[in-house]
């Protein structure tokens, strides 16, 4: 029975922590972790967008996917689409969400067009996780 999950994409700046900070609201009681194979900084857009949803991401921080025990995990949920995906060595469930990278160098994006990615990723998440809950019946 799944208790622990580990979302995990390149930087653990956008879609990892926005998977942790979502699955911490929609499953109390989990393990909710998250990491990267290159951790940098939690995007504030990334913080933003969990903030309208109640969730303070304020206080999360990159980690380094080297830093997870893999005893503490029971399913690892990949987000990278674009990018390749960092390994995770253990035994957990594993499941690959491809979720565009909402960050972006583009300097022709305004705020209001990061923002709006961000909010479609995070969004895009939530519904993948609410699914997942439902069919395992982890949601009530």
């Amino acid at each position: 029975m799944t208790q622990s999950i580990l979302f995990l994409c390149v930087a653990n700046s956008a879609r990892s922590q926005m998977g942790e900070g979502l699955a911490r609201q929609l499953f109390p009681g989990f393990r909710i972790q998250s990491a990267g194979s290159r951790p940098s900084h939690v995007n504030p857009y990334a913080i933003e967008a969990l903030a309208e949803l109640g969730i303070d991401a304020s206080v999360h921080a990159s980690k380094s996917v080297l830093e997870i025990d893999p005893a503490t995990v029971d399913l690892v949920i990949t987000l990278c689409a674009e990018e390749v995906c960092p390994a995770f060595l253990g035994r957990a469930e594993r499941l690959h969400w491809p979720i565009p990278d909402p960050a972006s160098d583009d300097p022709t994006l305004t705020p209001a067009d990061l923002r709006a990615r961000f909010r479609a990723g995070r969004d895009e998440i939530r519904r993948r996780l609410m699914a997942l809950g439902a069919e395992r019946a982890w949601l009530s």
